[in-house]
């Protein structure tokens, strides 16, 4: 008995130096890929290639099974052919960037998020991926390094700035991409100049945009869509965006490359001047102008612009 009490008090005084310290969290430095669902793979090519004017099979593409479009030498867009029956959420999946996926798989592990294993693509990328509170697929990818990328003339944009997904209840999102991933708030807005006073106020704002804690990008809750929503304002609401120096370019380049549809362009309520096209399964495509050119509604912007 005098035996185990001794070493019963060695242990709860050595307390502190026996429990396992919490892995933290590694820089999330942006967003790296925007995987798209589509029903037919070659007009969806016809768009992104001929239309918005991406490398198909360049930087960060080699050896991908699906087609893949380089945006620059770390940002893909990839398309992935609907099975049976469309997917209420045409935006298949969005990928951050970590330099650590090891570290970020621990770090979700300790705090009992479930995820996939690591896996390394045949181009050398280690990747895992999860669902967030609300089903949306997501995934941590590591690049082994930078790709040698030059940009053709005829591409619009080199910059894959936000994508945006329709939510339900924000509270719930918020714990897990705030609390527990760090994103932080870059600015929120709606149709009406109403403001957000907290949590249960939420159907007073239509647009909450959250910067990834290490980097610009941001991803944007597209807030009080009806839960019978029929596809096309699906395809509107669950969307990504590229940034233009300056959306009259842009607006001419896609016009000569008879980009069929554009609504715009126009300055937004956040104040940026912008314009959408749609792909061929009606996922919207929006180009920003990377700063605004007048004050934005309901909020100031709380972080810094991306950088062109």
């Amino acid at each position: 008995m005098k035996r185990t009490a001794g070493l019963l008090a060695v242990l709860l005084a050595a307390g502190p130096a026996l429990t396992q310290e919490q892995p933290k969290r590694p820089p999330i430095t942006g967003i790296a890929r925007v995987r798209l669902y589509s029903a037919d793979l070659h007009k969806s090519r016809q768009f992104y290639r001929n239309g918005l004017g991406l490398a198909n099979s360049a930087a960060g593409c080699t050896g991908k099974a699906t087609p893949c479009f380089a945006v620059n030498d770390h940002q893909q867009v990839e398309l992935v052919q609907i099975a049976a029956g469309a997917p209420d959420n045409l935006l298949a999946e969005i990928a951050f960037a970590t330099p650590d996926v090891a570290q970020m798989h621990s770090y979700l592990a300790a705090h009992n998020i479930r995820t996939s294993a690591i896996t390394r693509d045949r181009d050398g990328v280690q990747h895992f991926e999860l669902l967030d509170p609300e089903k949306n697929h997501i995934a941590f990818l590591q690049l082994p390094s930078q790709h040698f990328f030059t940009a053709a003339p005829e591409q619009t944009s080199q910059h894959l700035i936000h994508a945006g997904f329709i939510v339900r209840d924000m509270a719930k999102q918020n714990r897990f991409y705030v609390d527990l991933l760090g994103f932080r708030l870059y600015w929120y807005g709606g149709f009406k100049d109403v403001a957000y006073t907290g949590e249960g106020s939420e159907k007073n704002i239509d647009w909450y945009e959250l910067q990834v804690p290490d980097g610009d990008n941001w991803i944007e809750y597209m807030l009080n869509i009806p839960a019978n929503a029929k596809a096309p304002e699906r395809g509107i609401q669950n969307h990504f965006s590229f940034g233009v120096r300056k959306i009259d370019l842009a607006t001419k380049q896609l016009r000569d490359h008879n980009v069929a549809k554009l609504d715009g362009p126009e300055i937004g309520r956040d104040g940026k001047q912008g314009l959408d096209v749609y792909d061929p399964d009606g996922t919207r495509v929006e180009f920003m102008e990377f700063t605004p050119s007048k004050e934005p509604c309901c909020h100031p912007y709380a972080a810094a612009h991306p950088q062109p």
